[in-house]
């Protein structure tokens, strides 16, 4: 169903819009017409005549920066993290050896059934989370349905009060979500009840989005902190993690291919390793929206080495331990 249209109130011209080829706006104090309430998406004082400045939506803060989706930046952790170190304590322990054909062959092999489980890991997870968030949404449609106002009010105000909602909005809040709860289920079963609906019915009767809206999502999202995980996400998971894997083990290795001998080839290996760390510690710092500054890109680095490196010596240190001991 299409929204209804509604007419803009008129303003005075002013000349210096009249290049511009953006639509007029509502100011946020609109007087000019007063018996039409003002869409939300549609307040706005940019093109206000009193209005001087710049606007807020162009207001850049000191530290601006494109950030990337945290669940992405955390496989990438995950499968560059676990292919810096694992690899290299390999590596370092096939180093005994003394050529480094033998710790390429046996890291090559490590590498890619590591990358290979890594990457089937990261789909399992991702599928026990969304299998897990659609088990308690049913649950929780079905309390929500059998359970009476005052719980549900109790429910919502319980999420909203600490965050200084009052009572009184929660109640209505919680009666608005209630009924369009109500409301998607009714109409979920009508069609159920009437046979299987085409496309366009589906798409009409909002039913690919009945999930995401009422008294249901929003205690699953703003109560219990889930969202369901998209199909699209458990693939995207694999394959970031296999891949980061990957290719964080390939760093450490890279030294063994060049370099005959393997105890040359190691310290080679421990400082590319090394570097990698600290550079990969400031790109994780900018991107994940950690402290910024030059003492935070610092921090990043030093931690991220700090972290790869003891967990890379300390493998290395216990191969050596029973090499001596053997």
């Amino acid at each position: 169903m299409s929204a209804p249209s509604v007419p803009l109130p008129r303003r005075e011209t002013n000349t210096s819009d009249l290049s511009s080829n953006h639509p007029p706006i509502w100011a946020v104090a609109n007087t000019g017409a007063p018996a039409v309430d003002t869409p939300l998406p549609s307040k706005c004082d940019r093109h206000s005549n009193i209005r001087e400045g710049v606007c807020c939506k162009e207001l850049k803060g000191d530290d601006e920066r494109s950030l990337v989706d945290p669940d992405v930046v955390r496989d990438v952790v995950i499968g560059l993290s676990d292919g810096l170190t694992v690899p290299f304590a390999l590596t370092a322990g096939l180093s005994s050896l003394g050529e480094s054909k033998l710790v390429v062959l046996g890291g090559v092999a490590e590498l890619i059934a590591g990358a290979i489980s890594m990457g089937v890991g990261g789909f399992l997870a991702s599928q026990s989370e969304r299998d897990h968030y659609r088990y308690l949404h049913r649950q929780t449609t079905a309390r929500v349905l059998r359970s009476c106002s005052g719980e549900m009010e109790r429910e919502v105000h319980a999420v909203l009060g600490p965050i200084g909602v009052d009572d009184k909005l929660s109640r209505q809040v919680a009666q608005n979500l209630l009924n369009v709860e109500v409301e998607a289920n009714t109409m979920h079963s009508g069609i159920n009840s009437n046979g299987t609906a085409s496309g366009g019915d589906v798409e009409s009767s909002g039913l690919r989005w009945s999930k995401d809206v009422g008294l249901t999502a929003f205690l699953l999202k703003f109560g219990e902190g889930m969202e369901e995980v998209p199909t699209k996400r458990l693939y995207i998971s694999a394959f970031t993690i296999g891949m980061g894997y990957l290719l964080g083990g390939l760093i450490p290795l890279l030294p063994y291919f060049f370099i005959p001998r393997a105890h040359v080839a190691l310290l080679w290996s421990a400082l590319v390793t090394g570097v990698t760390l600290l550079v990969f510690g400031v790109v994780k710092t900018h991107v994940s929206g950690a402290q910024g500054g030059w003492r935070g890109y610092v921090w990043g680095a030093v931690s991220t080495l700090f972290v790869g490196g003891a967990a890379a010596a300390a493998a290395y240190g216990i191969v050596a331990a029973l090499e001596r001991g053997e």
